[in-house]
């Protein structure tokens, strides 16, 4: 029977870049710049590093392929480096092997690190045509904002929400993430933005406005594992474990089958579930402390809290709307700013979330520091909401 991987794995160390436009540096000056403070925070030589992950979605435009590239950027001794790519949930992808290999006794130290450079490719959103030919015939004219403009409908219709409360509610959670990412140095976008601008922004693809929609950055994170038994030998103090990591994969039930009403994600409820199941929580929303999630769009924020098994089906957006996830409220969504305000560099951003995390945890998140966080958990969704990757990481203090 599998025994999970609750509590066998610490992180030693993590980095973070400065998220932006940051056409003054190539991908590996922005890997160099996450390395660099991942293993001055770990306090260990590069020649402890027994194996790396490296997670990149659209290499052939900025680093290539294979695990060369981080290899000889940041000079590593000659050690296994495995190259991943699960579309947005690629950055947790990296952090799950770099678990793994640890948890199994592969390796007593390992080094998980993701970058991308988007603002290369030459797009205002991600670059398109990437997909196989089956894929294809399913997504020929499909766009990002369509997509989850889709997702918006669907639920209006699932739960019978007004179209004037729903975009009051997906309001809230762009508002909300720019509160927060205005005390975030290390975020793309660090402005306030007022309620009434929110909600009446260009329409991009109705319900969604402009600031309903994340934008494009570059960036980098990396997180360095050990067990907590090498953590504690090396003197380390508020170590923080691995509670559970989950994968869930759409099979084309969703996009083949009308069982699905296209008002949720099937592979979010999977996931979640697990890995509750594998952390030993019973009550997430009384036993979680904070949440980082993959907003890519507003509204997949709200929808994400209902799948997470946080708010019931059909009054995530009352939550919303009454201030659950705030800062200031029970239990604080996208502390950091989120995709809303870093933007979403794809190798990069499940790390990203996991580095709020354990800088929460380490009670060094500045001017956004929460009151004593006991669980953390992250979540990463590629593709769209009818054929996609849903990862999940939840973190908290080895006790």
């Amino acid at each position: 029977m599998a025994r999970g991987i609750k509590d066998k794995v610490a992180i030693l160390g993590m980095g973070c870049s400065k998220f932006g436009e940051r056409w003054e540096s190539g991908a590996e000056e922005l890997m160099l710049e996450a390395y660099k403070e991942a293993i001055a925070d770990a306090g260990i030589d590069p020649k402890q590093l027994n194996a790396a992950w490296f997670s990149t979605a659209i290499d052939e435009v900025h680093v290539g392929k294979s695990g060369i590239p981080m290899s000889t950027t940041l000079r590593l001794p000659n050690i296994p480096v495995t190259h991943v790519e699960n579309m947005c949930a690629s950055g947790t992808e990296a952090f799950r092997g770099a678990c793994y290999a640890v948890a199994s006794g592969a390796a007593d130290i390992a080094i998980a690190l993701g970058v991308e450079k988007l603002k290369d490719t030459g797009y205002g959103g991600l670059p398109g045509g990437r997909g196989a030919p089956l894929q294809q015939l399913w997504n020929a004219n499909g766009t990002a904002p369509g997509n989850f403009a889709q997702l918006a409908t669907a639920y209006m219709t699932a739960h019978g929400v007004s179209g004037e409360d729903l975009k009051k509610a997906i309001a809230h959670v762009s508002w909300k993430s720019h509160q927060n990412g205005a005390k975030n140095p290390k975020a793309h976008l660090q402005k306030a933005v007022e309620m009434d601008t929110i909600l009446n922004a260009p329409m991009i693809a109705s319900p969604l406005g402009l600031f309903d929609c994340c934008g494009v950055s570059d960036g980098a994170a990396a997180a360095i594992v050990t067990t907590p038994e090498i953590a504690k030998a090396m003197g380390k103090q508020n170590i923080v474990s691995v509670k559970a990591l989950q994968l869930s994969v759409s099979n084309g039930s969703e996009s083949g089958h009308n069982s699905w009403d296209g008002s949720y994600f099937h592979t979010t409820r999977i996931a979640s579930k697990k890995a509750y199941e594998e952390a030993g929580i019973k009550d997430p929303r009384k036993e979680v402390s904070m949440f980082e999630v993959h907003d890519c769009f507003s509204v997949t924020e709200l929808v994400t809290m209902e799948d997470l098994h946080i708010s019931k089906p059909g009054e995530g957006w009352k939550d919303v709307l009454n201030g659950f996830y705030d800062a200031d409220g029970t239990i604080p969504c996208q502390i950091d700013g989120g995709l809303k305000c870093f933007g979403h560099p794809i190798g990069a951003s499940g790390l990203r979330m996991l580095y709020e995390m354990y800088l929460q945890f380490q009670g060094r998140a500045g001017a956004r520091q929460l009151k004593d966080p006991r669980i953390g958990m992250t979540h990463n969704l590629g593709g769209a909401p009818r054929e996609n990757v849903s990862s999940v990481a939840i973190v908290g203090r080895y006790e």
